[in-house]
């Protein structure tokens, strides 16, 4: 099938190889749908999900016994900053997937340029957990004793989440979401096919995907940044919202649960699955255990 330049054809069959060569000789123009993209590069999909499996591995080993309520101590920059990697790639791989397919369609398998797609990816998310990591010191030093959980802690941590919930109904988190669920037309426009410009477009790939993640991410921290439960249900709800058959739904969903959770840890935090209130027995069991 031929596309001429600056045409919108699309062609979303199954057999079609996911790209036609443009005539600048630059990135080809995309011309399957993500999940056709999926199916023809089942290869990278599923390696794509055995490093997201090892970096889970890795990251519930490195986390074992760790204090996972809210406003835990989050170690040094440079430790912090190697497990946030971990985690980072353990829950963003998954949805990266048909992102990565499609661009891995239109550069022909190039695995320097679908690594450096990759990467750029991972990239805005370390710069971002490095982010969070100093706006977390910077407030337990200049407000620890009155954001103690039986001071204003719990408020913060019901604040967060309310406002995460009610950034889920937002125009601009609608449109961040949209960019990451159908990233055709940002790589049908970019026609970089450099090594660089691989990069570029994985940060580009990524700062939409931050923007739409960015009040979950949030919601994390507040519900306990070193929980694996809390990591695991974040991390199902951002599948669920880019790769889901039902995006408008899917943040609806994940609205909804961020309203009855920050409800609940006012109400009844102990009554709360998975979470640990600071100060609570289960907190000071931990606490003990790494000491």
């Amino acid at each position: 099938m031929h596309v001429a330049p600056g045409s919108s054809t699309v062609d979303s069959s199954p057999s079609a190889a996911g790209t036609v060569a443009s005539a600048t000789g630059g990135l080809g123009r995309v011309t399957s749908s993500p999940l056709s993209a999926m199916r023809g590069e089942i290869g990278m999909v599923a390696a794509l999900l055995a490093a997201a499996g090892l970096a889970w591995w890795s990251t519930a080993d490195r986390m074992a016994g760790m204090d996972s309520r809210p406003g835990t101590a989050l170690g040094s920059a440079g430790w912090f900053t190697g497990v946030w990697v971990t985690m980072m790639a353990a829950m963003m791989l998954p949805p990266l997937a048909p992102a990565a397919a499609v661009f891995a369609a239109s550069v022909r398998r190039e695995l320097s340029r679908v690594l450096l797609f990759a990467g750029g990816y991972l990239v805005v998310w370390v710069v971002a957990g490095i982010g969070a990591y100093g706006l977390f010191e910077l407030g337990k030093s200049l407000f620890a004793g009155s954001l103690a959980w039986h001071g204003g802690g719990h408020w913060l941590a019901a604040g967060v989440l309310a406002l995460a919930a009610i950034y889920q109904l937002t125009p601009l988190k609608r449109s961040f979401l949209s960019s990451c669920r159908s990233p055709m037309p940002f790589l049908d426009a970019s026609r970089k096919s450099t090594r660089p410009g691989a990069f570029v477009m994985g940060l580009r790939s990524g700062g939409w995907c931050l923007g739409s993640s960015c009040a979950l991410m949030a919601a994390l921290f507040a519900l306990g940044v070193m929980s694996l439960t809390w990591m695991g249900l974040i991390a199902l709800l951002v599948a669920l919202e880019k790769v889901g058959p039902w995006g408008r739904g899917a943040r609806l969903v994940t609205a909804g649960a961020l309203v009855v959770l920050a409800a609940a840890i006012l109400a009844v935090p102990h009554e709360v699955p998975g979470f640990v209130v600071p100060g609570s027995p289960a907190s000071l069991h931990t606490m003990k255990a790494m000491g």
